[in-house]
């Protein structure tokens, strides 16, 4: 199973415009070079985190700021900025309604699922940003 690149992208965006504020622009190139992907998909997620209300853009070469303190950003805030989480986890749409299995599988298992996504948003909710770039900051301390 594999989950959507988005909300790990928008973490990765309000991270590089929280450490680099103030010492470089930054800007959708900018963070492209950062996160390594087209700068088209950083202005899109730019775009949904403005709207959610996580960064404010400047037009032209201006780049991002953030609106709220890095303490005051949950995961889950990002979350739901940038995922559509109705398609968290897709059960199969057309089970075999002959089939035991088939025919409860998206009840049970969605039931279940459910269940997990809560407790993941839950999980998030408790995890800031100004967390993850004390993380950054550590890793880069034992780098040296």
């Amino acid at each position: 199973m594999q989950f959507s690149f988005r909300m790990p992208v928008a973490a990765q965006i309000l991270l590089c415009i929280a450490k680099f504020d103030g010492v470089f622009k930054t800007t959708s190139n900018f963070l492209a070079s950062s996160v390594n992907i087209n700068p088209v998909i950083i202005r899109k997620t730019l775009g949904q985190l403005k709207s959610a209300g996580l960064v404010e853009v400047a037009a032209g070469v201006g780049g991002a700021k953030l609106v709220k303190d890095p303490e005051k950003i949950t995961l889950q805030e990002i979350f739901n900025a940038v995922e559509d989480d109705e398609d968290l986890f897709h059960i199969q749409d057309n089970p075999n309604p002959q089939c035991p299995v088939g025919r409860n599988i998206q009840q049970v298992l969605g039931r279940r699922l459910s269940t997990v996504k809560e407790h993941m948003l839950e999980d998030f909710s408790r995890i800031t940003l100004a967390d993850l770039l004390n993380d950054i900051n550590n890793a880069e301390q034992n780098r040296q």
